[in-house]
């Protein structure tokens, strides 16, 4: 079987890291220790492999260690599929961070292409309760991994819609100066739009063929205009002439795939998502966490990289038990952190364990046991 892994990982005066080199095999690498410590630092530099503000939306300046650095640095041997590459991305006085492939200046686009790398946070809890914007970045994460380009078309998209929303505080007008905006907006709108069906299309056919031991989610992709609105090029650029009017009074864009929402249902129940117990909704972002990566494994020929901060809570022992399991089936190399190494005894030897600990603001880690 191809692999997608992290070989090698070396930080550099990020977050509570001074100097840190981990050289991790394919196994699952359990890192477990006290709240602070910097378990979820680890995981926060692996997800920096990919592209994007890493597992915690963090800005560049928020990563480097305080005081004594100007800036930080992450490098990784990555294999991917049958290749070796080598990957550095850095930042230097806060300001945006730098991609190097091989040697060569790259795009975080490029990262999209060699490394696949999803992740479960707590943060994302309150997924199915709070605001659609998290539930659409959760989406669309899973949609990049399918399809890097998307990250692009999202940029591109929100830099068009931020130029026209000035527009319309501005009070302007002139139907000339929104034509370019709202051409671009409904080009990379429509994209969007169709890069998240077929995102949603793999998820529900990667849930369907699995055996599983998690519950199974009905996703639906949902508009305010309605869930048959029209998100096709044509039928988007219509709609941005015509709901001028109200976007000038409103001072913004009401219309277009930036105010989609992710529709989730607990399919066995028939209940949605929101309405489900604090443990079901974790056992539902498992769930399409799993599902993801099963469907990503069938497109590119290997699971991808998985990030499970604090994946026990909400899981009693026997749902650990099956997720372990679940991720040994999978193949994938999965970061875990837990407070005990307790949480991880289900593991056993299929597993390579880190312990973390913590004196005075700097991370020590050994080899840990269970």
């Amino acid at each position: 079987m191809t692999e997608l892994r992290v070989k090698e990982l070396k930080l550099s005066h990020f977050r509570s890291h001074k100097a840190l080199v981990l050289a991790p095999d394919a196994r699952p690498v359990a890192i477990y220790g006290p709240n602070g410590a910097g378990k979820t630092n680890i995981l926060e530099a692996v997800s920096m492999l990919s592209p994007g503000r890493g597992l915690r939306r963090a800005t560049a300046d928020e990563m480097t260690r305080k005081p004594e650095a100007l800036g930080w640095k992450i490098t990784a041997i990555l294999q991917s599929q049958h290749q070796m590459h080598e990957v550095e991305t850095w930042s230097e006085g806060g300001a945006s961070r730098n991609v190097r492939i091989d040697g060569k200046v790259a795009s975080q686009v490029a990262l999209g292409r060699i490394a696949r790398v999803l992740w479960l946070v707590p943060s994302m809890d309150r997924l199915w309760t709070e605001g659609a914007e998290g539930r659409r970045r959760f989406l669309d994460r899973m949609t990049m991994s399918f399809t890097p380009s998307h990250a692009e078309a999202v940029l591109t998209y929100e830099k068009a819609m931020r130029e026209r929303n000035r527009l319309l505080k501005d009070g302007q007008r002139d139907a000339g100066w929104y034509a370019a905006l709202e051409t671009q907006m409904a080009r990379t709108g429509a994209e969007i739009h169709g890069n998240r069906l077929t995102a949603l299309e793999q998820l529900v056919a990667a849930q369907a063929e699995a055996e599983t031991s998690f519950p199974t989610a009905t996703l639906t992709l949902i508009h305010p205009e309605g869930s048959d609105a029209l998100m096709d090029e044509t039928s988007l650029l219509d709609a941005f002439a015509q709901s001028r009017p109200r976007d000038l009074m409103a001072g913004r864009t009401l219309t277009g795939p930036h105010r989609a929402d992710l529709f989730a249902e607990y399919t066995a129940k028939g209940v949605p998502a929101r309405d489900c117990s604090t443990g079901e909704q974790k056992a539902l972002l498992v769930s399409l966490i799993l599902a993801n990566a099963r469907a990503l494994k069938a497109q590119v020929g290997a699971p991808p990289i998985l990030l499970l901060d604090e994946v026990a809570a909400h899981l009693d022992a026997d749902r650990r038990a099956a997720l372990y399991d679940e991720i040994c089936a999978l193949g994938a190399q999965a970061w875990m952190t837990g407070t005990g190494a307790e949480l991880f005894t289900a593991l056993g030897d299929r597993a390579m364990y880190l312990q973390v600990t913590e004196e005075n603001g700097i991370s020590n880690i050994q080899e840990g046991k269970v």
